[in-house]
Order: C-alpha cells, then structure tokens, then sequence
C-alpha cells in the first residue's frame, strides 16, 4: 500500500496536472479575441506503468476532409515537409466504406472496418435495439455503440495514459475504458466550438506533465477544411485558405513538439477526401415506393424480408447514378460483414451523386445539395481517397508508399507505441518499411532520460 507521503504526491501531482490544463496559453500563443483554453476532462487511471514511461510518444492529428492531393495542389509547404522528412502517400490513402467522418475515424483508432466496428455512417439506425445513432448527438457517447478497442483503450489497458480531444467515440467507454484525458467532439449544433489553436495548446500542456502522467498517445480532430469544402466546394477558394489555415498551424505544432525535446512521431492523416456534387439531389422515393421503410441519410431499413425483396427489384435497374444489392451480396471489397445497421438494400452510388432516400422539402433548411460532399467508395470515386504524412524518430526518412487501407494504421500505431493490439483487420506488414525496426516486434528495454 503506498504511504501516506506517496499518496499526497500524487494528488499533489494530480492538481499540478489539472492546473497545467486549465492554465491560459502563453502571451502570444494565440490572438485576442480567440476562444478561451480548452477544458478536458480527466478520468484516473493511474499513473503511466514504469514500461510506458520508457516509451516514445505519438501525436496523431486529423483533419478533416483534406483530400490526398490538396496539400500539392494548394501548396501545403509544412504537410509537404512531413512527408518529404518522414513518410507519406502522396497518391493518398484509401478511406473505409462509406467514407463518412464516423466510420473512418473510428476504422483510424480501432484497425476496423464499419462492417466490424459498427459504425457504418455517420447516422444510422440499429434494428436490434430500435434505437439511432448520431456522430453529433449525445447517444454517441454510449459505448455499447462502438466495436473494437480503440488505440486509447488498448493503451490505457496496457498502463499507458493517453488524450483524445474531440475525437470521436473521446468520452464513450469503450472496451472498459476511457482515455486519462479527453474533450469530447463538438455537436455540429453548436455554434462556438474549440478553437483550433486551443485545441493545440491543450495537447502542449498535457506533453509538460510530469512522466508519470503525461499521455503517450494525443489524438486530436479538427474539422477543416472539410466544412469549407462541404460549404463552398473542393476547389473553391474559401477551402484553399482554410487548408493553407491548417497547413500552417500543423507547421506551428510540429515546431512546439519539436521544442519539448520529447521523442515524439507525429503522424497527420484526414478521414476522407471531397468531391463537387454531380447535380442535384437524387430522392430514392422517385423510384421507388417506400411504405414500410425507415430510413437514415441513404440507409434503407424494412421491418419484413418482402418488403426488403420489393423494393430490391424496384431499385436494382431504376438508374444509372445508383446500384442496388441486398445486404448478403455487398461486393466483397466494401468489407460490409453484412451488419444490419447498413441496411437493406444497400444503395451504393456511382459516381459523385448526392443520394437520399427522401428529397429534402424547401421548408428542410437543406433543399439544395451541398456543394461538396463525400461518402462514395473510393475505388469509384478516387477523390474520396485521404492524406497521410508522418515523422519521427522512430520512422525511415524520405519513404513514400502506395494507396493503403486505412485499417492498417492501428496496428502501425500500436507497434510505435509498443503496445499488443487484439485481432484486427489491418496488417502491420503493409507499413512495416516506414519503420526503423522494420515491424520487428522489440523488447522492454530501458529508453535515455526524457525531459
């Protein structure tokens, strides 16, 4: 049992760790006017095992709808040096399927397809317990939604701390655990979120705690410029800057962590690619008589194997833009695993074409298509593909690799933290030249002295 004087350090340390956290940034860190410091949570999992402490740290940054090749085409000068320094996909990276924020980002940190994890698009319903799910709505922080163990939760289960702000599934607990730190995502309800920069400023707070408590693994989502390209389109000049906006403050945050002294890889991906629409909204109910189904976004649910039969043939050969299957014959490269939170039939578009089951009404707030959007099967539409950039010590430099899964970052992530990752569908081998070691597995052994 530890002592009395022990116990006292560390809730001395505890309160050091949340002032840390609750502190201003420094004068200069950002402009006046910005949104206040970010406010974490923090749940005690005790401190960092002594076989963490001697682990390096990794930074994974995502942002948001940042297309494989804007970093070239805009002239994303601190991305591009990642990749030039480190390693990068410069033809991209393939999103899972759909390639929505919610499916990706949760394959990201958890190694799995939608079909496995369960979260098959960003809004869908689940038969089995009659109930909806929302990315942005306060169900999504139930854990019971989610499958797998994200990258968090399997390092907290291995005694090592971590941080997820506002990332999503940050606040469920998932697989019996929490991260020690998180901010949950912001509901796209909300009209002030986080500020970028604050997002950034918590996660140099948390790398100047003290070993014993300071996360190893930071994981942090920005939305841009993903809301510009929805808004104004891929190519407009309002997601330029926004992107060149995020180019630059990665460039900032690479220089702090670079500061800290820390062994830190740093590794900046996006969940999905945008693309312009392709006309004007596309209502399934144009072609189809729907009575009997429910339905979310493009997602189609009957409560009886005819109705699901009916409605299959009414759509299979209704148009060009779309393609039907029933959930049991989804192609196999959508890695469906025929979960019925997808659906059935499962519509699966044909090019860049904006696909609900019901047109919105003028009266909706939504009647027109937005002017980007994303979602399609990356083999069909290749500009859904994502960016990839990583650097650090632990990673050969000058490397650059072919289109990859994105499931196959898990267990590369898992490897540079030393963890043992459960079963999952990617493969370590796919990436394993990037790394110094070349995936080979490494034994505890005693790291220099850390700041």
């Amino acid at each position: 049992m530890p002592s009395r004087a022990s116990r006292r350090l560390t809730r001395a340390t505890l309160l050091l760790g949340l002032a840390l956290l609750c502190l201003a940034p420094p004068a200069g860190a950002q402009p006046a006017g910005s949104s206040p410091a970010l406010q974490l949570a923090r749940i005690d999992n005790g401190p960092n095992s002594p076989a963490a402490q001697s682990r390096h740290y990794l930074v994974l940054v995502l942002l948001g709808g940042l297309r494989w090749d804007d970093a070239a085409r805009v002239g994303a000068t601190r991305l591009l040096a990642i990749g030039k320094a480190g390693v990068w996909a410069p033809d991209g990276m393939m999103p899972v399927y759909p390639a929505q924020s919610a499916p990706d980002r949760y394959s990201l940190v958890t190694g799995l397809y939608p079909g496995s994890h369960g979260i098959v698009a960003d809004r869908f319903l689940d038969p089995g317990r009659n109930a909806r799910y929302s990315s942005d709505e306060p169900a999504a922080a139930d854990g019971s939604w989610y499958g797998g163990v994200p990258l968090w939760s399997l390092a907290e289960s291995q005694g090592m701390r971590t941080a997820c702000l506002l990332w999503i599934a940050c606040d469920a607990r998932i697989a019996g655990f929490r991260p020690s730190y998180y901010a949950a995502a912001v509901p796209s309800s909300q009209a002030d979120p986080p500020a970028d920069r604050a997002r950034v400023d918590a996660a140099l707070a948390l790398l100047r705690l003290p070993a014993a408590q300071r996360p190893h693994f930071i994981a942090i989502a920005f939305s841009h410029p993903g809301v510009e390209s929805r808004r104004f389109g891929p190519d407009a000049p309002q997601t330029r800057a926004a992107a060149l906006r995020m180019d630059a403050l990665v460039g900032t945050f690479r220089a702090a962590l670079d500061s800290t002294r820390l062994p830190i890889d740093l590794v900046v991906v996006s969940d999905q690619g945008m693309v312009k629409v392709d006309g004007a909204w596309i209502g399934l109910d144009q072609f189809a008589d729907l009575s009997g189904f429910d339905s979310a976004g493009n997602l189609l649910y009957a409560g009886s194997e005819a109705d699901r039969a009916r409605l299959y043939d009414q759509l299979k050969h209704a148009s060009s833009q779309f393609m039907a299957f029933r959930l049991r014959n989804l192609p196999a490269d959508l890695n469906s695993a025929a979960n019925p939170r997808q659906g059935d039939p499962v519509i699966v578009a044909t090019g860049p074409f904006a696909i609900r089951v019901h047109l919105p009404t003028a009266g909706s707030g939504s009647p027109a298509a937005p002017a980007g959007i994303c979602g399609f099967d990356p083999h069909i539409v290749p500009d859904m593909k994502a960016g990839f950039f990583a650097v650090g010590p632990d990673l050969r430099g000058g490397r650059t690799v072919a289109p990859f899964d994105n499931v196959n970052l898990y267990p590369w992530m898992a490897h540079l933290l030393g963890l043992n990752p459960p079963k999952n569908d990617g493969s370590l081998n796919i990436l394993a030249g990037t790394l110094l070691d070349d995936g080979v597995a490494r034994q505890d052994q005693e790291s220099p002295p850390q700041p």
